[in-house]
C-alpha cells in the first residue's frame, strides 16, 4: 500500500504535466494550419466580399487557438477555421451594408467602386466578379468555395452549416445564374 507520500513522490518525477503537452501541441498545430492555410483562407474572404481579409483569417486563428480543447478532433481544425471565415466575412458585410445605407441616407449619395480595383481586373474577370456579386450569399459562398477553393460538398456543407444537398442546390442554381449573366454579356 503507498501512501501519500508515495503519490508525491511519483508526481515529482513527471518532467511535464499533461496541460503543458496539450499547450504545446496546439501551438504546434495551429502554427502548422497557419503557415499552410493562411493564404487560401484570405482568398476565400476576398472571394465572399471582405475589405479585410486578413483581419478576418486572423480573427479565425485566435477563436480557433480559444477553443482548440472543444474541437472533435484536430482533423476539424480547417473546416472549423473555413467556417469562422465564412461567418465573420457574413457579418461583416452586413455591417458594411447597413452602414452604407445610413451614409447614403445622409449624404445621398451613390455608392462609389474603388477605380483602382477595377483597373487591375481584366474585362471577362470583372464580369465574372460582377456576376459572383450579384448572387445571393449562399449561391456566392457555395460557389467559391467549390471551385476557388475547391473543396467537395461535404467540406463546404460543414463550412457553411448546411446539408450536402443544400450545398449542390446552391451550387447548381448560383452556376446556372452565372451562365445567364455571361450569355446576356455576348
Amino acid at each position: 500500500m503507498i501512501g501519500w507520500w508515495g503519490i508525491a513522490e511519483r508526481a515529482a518525477d513527471v518532467p511535464e504535466t499533461r496541460a503543458e503537452e496539450i499547450h504545446d501541441d496546439r501551438d504546434r498545430a495551429v502554427e502548422a494550419l497557419f503557415s499552410e492555410h493562411r493564404r487560401s483562407l484570405i482568398r476565400l474572404a476576398v472571394l465572399l466580399g471582405a475589405d479585410d481579409a486578413e483581419d478576418i483569417v486572423s480573427e479565425a486563428f485566435y477563436h480557433l487557438y480559444r477553443r482548440w480543447r472543444r474541437l472533435r478532433s484536430t482533423d476539424a481544425a480547417l473546416a472549423y477555421l473555413r467556417s469562422v471565415v465564412i461567418n465573420r466575412t457574413r457579418m461583416r458585410l452586413r455591417h458594411l451594408q447597413v452602414a452604407r445605407r445610413q451614409l447614403q441616407r445622409d449624404s445621398g449619395e451613390s455608392p462609389a467602386v474603388s477605380s483602382e480595383a477595377l483597373a487591375l481586373l481584366r474585362d471577362d474577370q470583372r464580369a465574372v466578379v460582377a456576376a459572383l456579386a450579384s448572387l445571393p450569399d449562399r449561391q456566392r459562398e457555395a460557389l467559391v468555395l467549390r471551385y476557388w477553393m475547391e473543396l467537395r460538398e461535404r467540406e463546404i456543407a460543414d463550412a457553411m452549416g448546411i446539408s450536402p444537398g443544400a450545398v449542390k442546390t446552391h451550387v447548381s442554381r448560383g452556376m446556372a445564374a452565372l451562365t445567364r449573366a455571361m450569355e446576356e454579356r455576348r
